[in-house]
């Protein structure tokens, strides 16, 4: 999936400033923070989408562990492509 996984986010960091570091590494279709409801405030992780998964795979080879706003970024695929997703069932029925 060209969904990723970023944390250890700066709680300051903006889903613009999300999205023009990985915007240097390709097309983003979608850069989000997690954000608490109650308060609106960062949650310390979100979600990039890019336009590929060749572009998914070298944004984590270039951005994990890179010093992103002072802290380590931590940039993994995304266990789904995000709510209501049915990827599980998907990558299941491709396993068997």
């Amino acid at each position: 999936s060209p969904r990723l996984y970023v944390g250890n986010l700066d709680y300051e960091a903006t889903e613009a400033d999300l999205e023009e570091l990985f915007r240097g590494v390709g097309a983003v279709v979608t850069a989000e923070i997690v954000t608490n409801q109650r308060n609106q405030t960062s949650k310390g992780f979100g979600f990039v989408e890019m336009s590929h998964i060749d572009e998914a795979r070298r944004a984590v080879q270039i951005l994990h562990d890179k010093d992103f706003m002072g802290r380590k970024l931590l940039v993994t695929g995304a266990k789904s492509a995000g709510p209501g997703d049915d990827t599980e069932v998907e990558q299941e029925a491709a396993a068997s």
